[in-house]
């Protein structure tokens, strides 16, 4: 089992930034594939951006990208999203993801594929 705590989410104006951060903790010596993925109020959830195990392999949807980085540090055992140049259609709860994965180039995009997930942490971006 893994637990996953998101941290870092607030307001913030259009332009700005914020650095999302998960805390894993629980089963961490094993290797995880983890991603970030998003609901806006009234919207499906959708996929973000996913890094493999050991962060040679990162993804993104496109509406993000050149904006949003993920990165993590497995020393510490969290996940990062830095988030810069946010804009309103950016804001959402943002949850972070992690299932069991020891390909070295695999990163999920797909919810499904995922077995542990946090419990969210609220973006607003203001315009």
């Amino acid at each position: 089992q893994v637990q996953l705590v998101e941290a870092g989410g607030g307001l913030v104006q259009a332009g700005g930034s914020l650095r999302l951060s998960c805390q894993a903790s629980g089963r961490t010596s094993s290797r995880y594939a983890m991603g970030w993925f998003r609901q806006a109020p009234g919207k499906e959830r959708e996929f973000v951006s996913a890094i493999s195990w050991n962060g040679f392999s990162e993804s993104y949807v496109d509406s993000v990208k050149g904006r949003f980085t993920i990165s993590r540090d497995n020393a510490k055992n969290t996940l990062y999203l830095q988030m810069n140049s946010l804009k309103p259609e950016d804001t959402a709860v943002y949850y972070c993801a992690a299932r069991y994965s020891s390909g070295a180039y695999d990163s999920y995009t797909a919810g499904k594929d995922y077995s542990y997930w946090g419990q969210g942490t609220h973006v607003t971006v203001s315009s």
